[in-house]
């Protein structure tokens, strides 16, 4: 998953649960600085040792989170902010007294750099930190960066001095089509605040309060789709109740059962989970109708009309035609697999057989793993977490002439001690950017894998280009025993498309931090980190390293088809439900959705897209945290795959190792990250 967020014309764009960069130093520096580092080891050894093994360097210098050295305490946040904004101001002053030509799309560019290191920063700290004060500062100081950052995008005079550029036909078309795009996208941003209207029409003060606001609910309502409900303990039979977490009098739910062979271990939870609480409706109302109030300002219609601009897919019609469509295609195959689901129900649990939403996931794994034979356990053993990331070097090695090594953190470089450092190196061009790898479970740390940009690459005056760095998260289980971390094939899938989406920025070469690696539109965004579970299902590169942990034996081929095979079971069901996801998306983001209950909205949708029946006082919705970052683009997955499918088959799928395709897969897709028309780079 590529989480994603805006916080205005002059922050990153759509990226990861952004986070950013600044003079606060401490990255690695730009070209003169690509060597080789002795400090360096081979990467599939370092993630098999047992993480709570893994000693930090204690005696060396403290150099703070991601070796920013204001950040060695909670209160480096502030200091942080205050360089930030010393700098924006002697920025803002610059734009505005530069002559209009490339520099300013230079300055604003450079503008967006010095909030994104603070702000892009603190987005990934305020989630991911284990310390209360870390948290909490992080918090704050996306706060104080959101509410410049909105008055920026309504600051007149910075926007006229971009408006002066992109108004003289002259200079337009001097500029190389790179900065021509940033240039627009910089102006479409500022033009979302309805900057452009007319001085008595502006509504300046209200636009920066509204989007404040925005942010606000955003952050409140992600809050509370990830917060667990609880039940007092007597309302559940007591023979299930040692299947949830047991606090005195209640039973804590944070999340779905959906494996357990256990029908009430399904039932109960989906309905205590997905409970609704007013709060949290007021919350999601509040936040899709803040979102509407600019629109009519700027004269967009909708907000799914609106964040349609700058996308592949450029208008809404043609995103719910596209939905619509693929419904249409695959509702007799979705029939069919809930015939299939339902007769294993029937088999398994014939007292009662009526198919439930908290069926399919648990079913339809009983069904693969019968007619397949694909236990995870197993693959598990074929499945170290160390043998998979040297599957990933030895891909990215033959496909890219890219290693990854691993390289120790300084003193109070990292949040926890089982983080670990990638640094990504090409055998001609040296130290492309650093990957840091939060990849274990641990108390607090949010449910999802993601992919977050702590720095984007740019261009930089002196010459150097600013390496890029990013925090790949997953949840994976300790290692027990001095045994190494054992994956599902899941797990391992999920392991290949978040890798996708840390090599889209580290390939992304860019002259823009405003364009870099993932900062690209939401339905091409996803397309590399697809890509990636082609490979990852492939036996050619499965065989490359999938080997037992302790007898060294190669997976043999035929376990590899069969766990392919077994994931067309039941595919269009699970297809139909993204569908479901995403129409329903629109619709939320559409033209005057909240003049009804977002519940029976829900209920209307789910019956006519999905086809399994709606649970009465439930509301899923209210757990959808993806109508935060990609509020009417959750769609971008659907499309995003069918791009990725039809790269797969026509580059890679005769030879996934080709050397020469790999070159032009970065060539004409990857480095140019958001500076490029998303279908001139798949044309490419």
């Amino acid at each position: 998953m590529l989480c994603t967020r805006r916080l205005g014309g002059l922050t990153a764009r759509a990226s990861a649960l952004l986070p950013g960069r600044s003079r606060l130093g401490g990255f690695g520096a730009g070209l003169r600085a690509r060597r080789v580092s002795t400090g360096w080891s081979p990467v599939g050894a370092a993630f098999n040792v047992k993480p709570q093994g893994l000693r930090l360097d204690l005696f060396g210098e403290r150099r703070g989170l991601f070796g920013v050295p204001e950040l060695s305490a909670p209160e480096g946040f502030r200091i942080a902010q205050e360089n930030a904004l010393r700098k924006t101001d002697l920025l803002v002053a610059r734009a505005c007294s530069t002559p209009p030509g490339p520099q300013t799309v230079l300055i604003f560019d450079e503008l967006s750099d010095a909030l994104c290191r603070v702000a892009d920063l603190a987005d990934f700290v305020k989630i991911a930190h284990p310390e209360p004060a870390f948290r909490e500062a992080a918090e704050e100081a996306c706060r104080s960066i959101g509410t410049v950052v909105e008055k920026l995008n309504t600051n007149v005079e910075l926007y006229q001095s971009l408006q002066k550029l992109l108004a003289d036909k002259k200079l337009v078309d001097s500029l190389d089509p790179e900065t021509r795009r940033v240039a627009e996208l910089f102006m479409f941003d500022f033009e979302i605040s309805g900057i452009h209207l007319d001085k008595e029409k502006r509504f300046v003060k209200r636009a920066v309060d509204l989007n404040v606001k925005i942010l606000d609910l955003s952050s409140t309502f992600l809050m509370g789709a990830n917060f667990p409900n609880k039940i007092e303990k007597h309302l559940l039979p007591e023979h299930i109740r040692q299947n949830f977490i047991l606090a005195g009098d209640h039973v804590i739910i944070d999340g779905l059962h959906a494996e357990s062979p256990d029908d009430l271990v399904r039932h109960s939870p989906f309905k205590i989970f997905f409970k609704p609480s007013l709060s949290a409706l007021l919350c999601s109302l509040s936040l899709l109708g803040f979102r509407q109030t600019p629109l009519a300002w700027v004269g967009s219609t909708t907000a799914s009309h609106h964040s349609r601009q700058g996308t592949e897919s450029k208008n809404t019609k043609t995103v719910m035609e596209f939905l619509e469509k693929l419904s249409d295609k695959l509702s007799e195959r979705t029939l069919k697999d809930f015939e299939i689901i339902r007769g294993m129900k029937m088999k398994l649990n014939p007292q009662n057989s009526e198919l439930m939403p908290w069926d399919p996931p648990y079913y339809s794994g009983v069904i693969r793993a019968e007619r397949y034979n694909i236990e995870p356990s197993l693959y598990c053993p074929f499945f170290s977490l160390g043998a998979c990331m040297e599957g990933l070097n030895i891909l990215f090695n033959k496909l890219l002439g890219i290693a990854l090594y691993a390289e120790q953190p300084a003193k109070g470089e990292v949040w926890c001690e089982d983080v670990r450092k990638l640094a990504v190196v090409h055998e001609s061009e040296g130290l492309l950017g650093y990957i840091y790898c939060d990849f274990f479970q641990r108390a607090d740390k949010p449910h999802q894998d993601c992919h977050f940009t702590i720095r984007g690459g740019r261009l930089k005056e002196d010459g150097d280009y600013q390496l890029p760095v990013v925090v790949l998260m997953l949840n994976l289980p300790h290692s027990s025993r001095n045994l190494p971390t054992l994956l599902t094939p899941g797990m391992m899938e999920n392991l290949f498309h978040e890798m996708g989406h840390a090599m889209h920025s580290m390939l992304g070469r860019t002259r823009y931090q405003h364009v870099t690696g993932t900062r690209c539109p939401t339905d091409f965004a996803e397309v590399p980190s697809i890509l990636m579970e082609y490979f990852a299902n492939d036996y050619r590169v499965v065989n490359q390293f999938a080997r037992h942990y302790q007898t060294g034996q190669s997976m043999p081929k035929n376990m590899v088809s069969r766990l392919c095979e077994s994931k067309k079971v039941c595919a269009a069901a699970d297809m139909q439900l993204q569908v479901f996801y995403a129409i329903l998306d629109q619709i939320y983001h559409g033209k005057h959705p909240l003049r009804r209950s977002t519940t029976d909205i829900l209920k209307e949708t789910q019956e006519k897209f999905y086809g399994l029946p709606y649970v009465p006082n439930t509301a899923w919705q209210l757990r959808f945290s993806h109508l935060v970052g990609y509020g009417a683009k959750y769609y971008s997955y659907l499309m995003s795959r069918a791009v990725a499918s039809m790269v797969w088959k026509e580059c890679f799928l005769q030879d996934p190792f080709n050397r020469s395709t790999g070159e032009r897969y970065r060539r004409e897709m990857l480095a140019h990250g958001g500076g490029r028309e998303p279908m001139l780079m798949v044309q490419g």
